[in-house]
C-alpha cells in the first residue's frame, strides 16, 4: 500500500536549519506531485512546498521562499525539505502529502497544492523553533 514516512523534525533555535525527509513507497514515484504541508498551533494546515517528480518543477509558498528548498531523489524515492533561517513562526507539525497522478490541466503548485487534492498523507513530524 502507499506509504509516506516523514523524518527529520526536531527542535532548533531561530536562525538554525533542519532537513525533513519523506520516503515514499507503494506507488510509482515518477510523475507524481509530492511535498509538504504544515499545521501551526491554532492555525489551519497550509501547503508549504511541492515538487513534480516527473520534471522537477517546484512550488514554494511565499512565506518560505528564499529559506526553504524542496528536492527529490528518484532512486531513494524520497523528497527532502531543506529549511534554513528558521523562524519561530515555522513551528508546526509538518506533513508529507502526495497526488499520485495529476489530472489534465492540474499543476503541482499554487491552488492545486491544497488539502482536497491530496491522495495520501504521512503522519507528520514536529518542528519546533525557539527564539
Amino acid at each position: 500500500q502507499v506509504q509516506l514516512v516523514e523524518s527529520g523534525g526536531g527542535s532548533v533555535q531561530a536562525g538554525g536549519y533542519l532537513r525533513l525527509s519523506c520516503a515514499a513507497s507503494g506507488y510509482s514515484f515518477s510523475s507524481s506531485c509530492i511535498g509538504w504541508f504544515r499545521r501551526a498551533p491554532g492555525k489551519e494546515r497550509e501547503g508549504v512546498a511541492a515538487i513534480y517528480t516527473g520534471g522537477g518543477s517546484t512550488y514554494l509558498t511565499d512565506s518560505v521562499k528564499g529559506r526553504f528548498t524542496i528536492s527529490q531523489d528518484n532512486v531513494k524515492k524520497t523528497v527532502y525539505l531543506q529549511m534554513n533561517s528558521l523562524k519561530p513562526e515555522d513551528t508546526a507539525m509538518y506533513y508529507c502529502a502526495a497526488i499520485l497522478s495529476l489530472s489534465s490541466g492540474q499543476h503541482c503548485s499554487g491552488d492545486y497544492w491544497a488539502e482536497p487534492f491530496m491522495d495520501y498523507w504521512g503522519k507528520g513530524t514536529l518542528v519546533t523553533i525557539s527564539s
